[in-house]
């Protein structure tokens, strides 16, 4: 079996790093990511997709990603269950990345960019051991 995702697109908003209560980082964030054809309006769809990030590629993300940063993200497809205090089940679909790469560097206009001393990073992913 093979769950694969590949997506590139821009953040929609500002990441949201949280920790579990046993401390490991998770980071949250949005992609809108248009589709390869147009609608009967000649105009591009846009789908928002969840992405999801762990430990210390959660908090690189946190860190140097913001709003409306161009990213390429390699991960799985998750759908998760949950029932709500009203006791209704609602589904979730998420992307749970291995690796995010950046592919612009920040604007320092744009809403959302980092300070003046964000590293080179090219991508990063809880595997690889990021010097910073």
């Amino acid at each position: 079996m093979l769950n694969r995702i590949i997506l590139i697109g821009r953040l929609v908003r500002d990441p949201e790093l949280r920790y579990t209560p046993a401390g490991v980082a998770n980071c949250s964030f949005t992609l809108a990511v248009d589709r390869p054809f147009v609608n009967q309006k000649g105009e591009r769809d846009t789908d928002f997709i969840d992405i999801v990030t762990w430990r210390k590629l959660a908090e690189t993300c946190a860190s140097h990603l913001g709003k409306g940063r161009l990213v390429a993200v390699d991960g799985r497809l998750q759908i998760r269950q949950y029932e709500t205090a009203e006791g209704q089940r609602r589904r979730v679909s998420e992307v749970i990345a291995d690796t995010v790469r950046f592919l612009d560097w920040p604007d320092r206009g744009r809403e959302g960019s980092r300070p003046d001393s964000e590293p080179d990073l090219g991508g990063a992913s809880d595997e690889e051991n990021i010097p910073f």
